[in-house]
């Protein structure tokens, strides 16, 4: 007998196992949990992340136009105004307790590193099919999640990131989140060679997008010229 095939999902995420183990040991993420992260990185942080979401929105909303079901065009145009809802009532909360109104925070210049993600996404969005902007926009969703329940796991001595993690540990985030993996591995199966390699091509990139993103947001990165 031959061996089942490996989903799409399957597939595309033994890719990438490096990369979230190496997130998950980034000393942002390890001090959220320690409680050692300076609440100024944590700062800067959220004002990239708020900025992020706003192109992610838009790169949500072209999947939505451009999937190949009606049900498909609804998830993914409530996730494009979900991720504009969080940005506006998460981050207001955070900032207000960060010392930040939202006006100021997004007059603060957009970091190098989430201008280069942003821009990936948004080309690959418009530019490729929908199977193309599936997995560019995938490692969001879902290293977030896995990222989320291995923090709610460990727990945070500070409030106010035992806040962030909730939001992204919790079960109405994973739902989201397994919403989308169905959507990937219903694909899957009707994918050419060629595009199913352009999928992972985009997932590992904008997987490495992640890490670099963490990364940025703890070295607080701004523009050297």
């Amino acid at each position: 007998m031959n061996a089942p095939t490996a989903t799409l999902t399957q597939s595309l995420w033994s890719g990438v196992e490096h990369i979230h183990a190496a997130i998950l040991r980034h000393p942002f993420v390890t001090g959220l949990t320690d409680g050692t992260l300076p609440r100024e990185t944590f700062r800067h942080y959220i004002v990239q992340d708020a900025h992020y979401l706003r192109s992610y929105s838009r790169a949500l909303a072209v999947c939505a136009a451009k999937a190949p079901t009606a049900d498909d065009t609804v998830t993914f145009a409530e996730h494009a105004g979900g991720a504009i809802a969080a940005e506006r009532a998460l981050h207001a909360a955070l900032l207000d307790d960060l010392g930040l109104d939202a006006g100021a925070a997004a007059a603060e210049p957009v970091a190098p590193t989430t201008v280069a993600y942003t821009s990936y996404l948004l080309a690959t969005c418009y530019g490729g099919s929908f199977t193309e902007g599936l997995a560019a926009v995938l490692p969001c969703y879902w290293i977030y999640a896995r990222v989320g329940a291995a923090l709610v796991e460990r727990g945070s001595p500070d409030p106010l990131y035992a806040r962030w993690i909730a939001m992204y540990g919790g079960e109405e985030f994973q739902s989201v989140v397994e919403a989308v993996l169905a959507i990937t591995d219903r694909v899957g199966p009707t994918l050419s060679a060629t595009d199913r390699e352009l999928a992972h091509r985009h997932f590992t990139t904008t997987s490495r997008y992640e890490w670099m993103f963490w990364d940025a947001g703890y070295r607080r990165e701004t523009w050297p010229v």
